[in-house]
């Protein structure tokens, strides 16, 4: 640190400038071409940006998962290569650095810098600032069918602008934080993958393992939850799990609610019992959908009514992990709506089968399982203790780096 300390007293002692947001990038929302026409989405070579493609490579990418052709742009204007896409609406909190031209679904906003501040931005710097842009679009969001950022707040955001030296040196402390937690991410992934293979062996719902097949809808049956809204929401009252925040919060089971409601409104919900199964019924992504959780705490809890309670005699550990199985996955495909919003209904998820061993097997296999959860860290107790350590530090420092005193005066 002592280096940047000694870059910031020699280049700016008194400050930096700090700059709106709208003033220093052209900004540009994503779109969607029709899907009802097929040549917008066959032998496309425009890369096409979504979250998956966040969640799937990372937070600095040059080629997407999906691509669309020429054809498909609008004004033939692509986002320029060194460009941010931020996430403003839906999941919120996540941005990208694009190498490459690109264009996005309408989740994001690009951010391309103006021609008179390309000499004077570095665009990996830019993109370590955006992580304190993404804590203020969390920080500012409005929510109806989707979360949505304050976009005129979001235009007068303010960027700082320190001189090139003390980006460069900032940006080769972070970068060298983020190599050693890409390292210790390559290891835990190599775990994540040998657990999913034994995981999904273990369930393997073909004639090797002569397990009973059986559609969820004749072991058990799925009941809905009930609306409650944001505005619903407390710090405490009535626990409940929120559709987001079973992809986004919970591992395969937990015993405590993240959330509460109001007690007023007690009449009008729709409660899971103790050893029920709560699935998500819709997501921003395929992956999202029936994404589940078993409740496992010692009373009802409230759900909302963008998921399902699943009630069955079968251990609800086991339903969980089932559910997260590649045959599960290749199934459920077939039933999601291809719409913006993915959403999957009762009837379809009863229609999904899963292998049904006695009860005794059943409790082996989630031993077995529990147990592979807890040599990767499962999301109840968080990652590994080394890499957990390693981001904190490096979310301690990225902090300390990206925080400056403005000029007098701007």
């Amino acid at each position: 640190m002592s280096r940047i300390d000694e870059l910031i007293d020699e280049h700016c002692p008194i400050g930096v400038p700090y700059v709106e947001l709208a003033e220093l990038f052209e900004m540009r929302n994503g779109y969607t071409p029709a899907k009802a026409d097929p040549v917008n989405w066959t032998e496309g070579t425009i890369p096409w940006f979504r979250m998956e493609d966040i969640r799937d490579a990372g937070h600095v990418l040059n080629d997407s998962i999906q691509h669309i052709p020429p054809s498909a742009v609008k004004g033939e204007r692509l986002f320029p290569a060194n460009s941010i896409l931020v996430a403003t609406s839906a999941t919120i909190g996540e941005h990208a650095l694009i190498t490459v031209p690109h264009l996005s679904n309408q989740r994001f906003t690009s951010l391309a810098l103006k021609p008179q501040f390309v000499s004077r931005l570095d665009m990996k710097f830019v993109f370590y600032y955006c992580f304190v842009l993404d804590e203020w679009c969390r920080n500012n969001t409005s929510v109806s069918s989707f979360a949505s950022v304050d976009m005129a707040g979001f235009r007068k955001f303010k960027f700082p602008i320190p001189p090139l030296e003390v980006q460069r040196e900032i940006v080769r402390i972070l970068d060298t934080f983020s190599e050693l937690e890409a390292e210790l991410e390559a290891e835990l992934e190599a775990r994540r993958v040998q657990y999913a293979y034994y995981r999904d062996s273990l369930l393997d719902v073909g004639e090797a393992n002569h397990l009973k097949l059986m559609p969820l809808g004749e072991v058990g049956r799925f009941i809905r939850g009930r609306r409650f809204t944001k505005e619903d929401m407390t710090d405490v009252g009535i626990p409940c799990i929120h559709y987001g925040e079973i992809y986004t919060h919970y591992g395969t089971a937990t015993d405590t609610a993240l959330s509460h409601v109001r007690p007023e409104i007690a009449e009008q919900l729709r409660f899971a019992e103790p050893g029920d199964v709560v699935v998500a019924a819709v997501g921003e992504t395929v992956e999202d959908v029936a994404k589940a959780v078993a409740w496992i705490g010692n009373e009802p809890v409230a759900i909302h009514d963008d998921t399902f309670l699943f009630r069955s005699e079968l251990n609800a550990k086991y339903v969980a992990y089932a559910m997260q199985t590649a045959a599960f996955h290749d199934q459920k495909r077939k039933y999601v709506a291809s719409a913006k919003v993915k959403r999957l209904s009762g009837d379809d998820l009863a229609r999904i089968i899963i292998p049904v061993p006695p009860t005794e097997e059943q409790q082996r296999i989630v031993a077995v399982l529990d147990s592979f959860d807890a040599l990767i860290g499962d999301l109840a107790g968080g990652l590994p203790a080394e890499l957990r350590a390693r981001r904190q530090q490096y979310e301690y420092y990225r902090d300390r780096l990206l925080t400056f005193k403005e000029l007098p005066g701007e």
